[in-house]
């Protein structure tokens, strides 16, 4: 792995992310790939309910093959938007080999919506 000096780049591009979660927590939101060269900073995740009840909702961060939660059976209500990483409170960074994952109990409720910076 050779993320790179987040001081020296020579490249920030931003990116968005927009998907429905699954109950299946396979489905794959972001992804930064073994030996991309790359680290992703993640300015937020943002998970809004469309649905017709209250659901719960798990997001991971899967580092080689070990995960790691974000978020646990958190419960989202009808109507309502939870902001589970927001830039000005809790950015961080995806390394090589690592992506995020989002599980909804109910399979077509949740829309989430990743904002993060792709930096070489």
């Amino acid at each position: 792995m050779a993320a790179p000096n987040v001081v020296n780049t020579s490249t920030i591009t931003g990116k968005s992310v927009h998907y429905t979660a699954t109950t299946s927590l396979a489905d794959t939101g972001v992804t930064n790939t073994s030996g991309s060269n790359k680290v992703f900073k993640i300015n937020s995740i943002i998970l809004a309910n469309k649905g017709a009840a209250t659901v719960p909702v798990r997001v991971a961060i899967v580092s080689s093959s070990t995960t790691y939660y974000l978020a646990y059976d958190i419960p989202v209500p009808l109507g309502a938007t939870l902001v589970l990483i927001g830039k000005d409170d809790a950015t961080f960074y995806l390394e090589e080999n690592e992506k995020i994952q989002a599980y909804a109990a109910s399979s077509t409720s949740i829309d989430v919506h990743i904002s993060y910076e792709e930096i070489s």
